[in-house]
């Protein structure tokens, strides 16, 4: 049972980076051998629209012809039994390290036939974990459900199961008067941090061993 968790974030130590930790933790406890792999240390670049992965009867069919270094980390991730996607939310999106990594993965399991079918062979359980300094309250009135939603779908079309744990109203810097940060109440910030991101750290131990424990049954 092999887990992979991609952090998209810059941050190694920080919210997207330990709630992938704890996920990792999660099934580790249920036997699972895990691997965390930082987006930001590896050379790449998204998508290049080459179609290579979509040529009938070509030597790249089904799978991302660029070699860069990305691309171990796609055959790791298309190989594991279980992938926990994290990345922090930037203007409304994952960032561009993400959604890089995303493009590369997924495209080429996407097929241009009705429906979008894919061609993933079997199924592998995923997950989305996304941090942000967004309200929960505000998420319909800014879309961000949609995004996240739409990401969701698309996992699930191609790999079979997609779920997705939120981490809102996120603390972001250790020292808010070295900033300008005025929008946000830095007391109210750090309180959050201390009594809510421990539980929401717990959510995602949880998460982890419900996938490691739900691929080895």
């Amino acid at each position: 049972m092999n887990v992979l968790a991609i952090n998209g974030s810059p941050r190694k130590k920080w919210n997207t980076a330990t709630m992938l930790e704890n996920a990792l933790e999660g099934a580790k406890s249920a036997g699972a051998a895990c691997e965390l792999v930082h987006l930001y240390d590896l050379d790449f670049k998204g998508c290049i629209s080459c179609f290579e992965c979509k040529k009938i009867g070509g030597k790249s069919y089904g799978r991302c012809i660029v070699r860069d270094g990305l691309t171990p980390i796609l055959e790791k991730a298309a190989s594991a039994d279980a992938l926990i996607v994290g990345s922090p939310v930037y203007f409304g999106a994952e960032t561009g390290e993400t959604r890089s990594f995303l493009e590369r993965l997924m495209f080429p399991f996407t097929t241009y036939t009705p429906g979008y079918a894919s061609i993933f062979p079997g199924k592998l359980a995923t997950a989305l974990v996304y941090t942000m300094n967004v309200k929960e309250e505000m998420l319909e009135q800014l879309a961000y459900d949609k995004f996240m939603g739409r990401m969701q779908g698309t996992m699930a079309r191609i790999f079979g199961s997609c779920e997705v744990l939120l981490a809102t109203d996120t603390y972001q810097f250790k020292d808010y008067g070295k900033y300008l940060s005025t929008v946000w109440d830095p007391v109210a910030k750090a309180k959050r941090r201390e009594e809510v991101f421990p539980r929401v750290c717990a959510k995602a131990f949880e998460l982890g061993r419900k996938l490691a424990s739900a691929k080895a049954s």
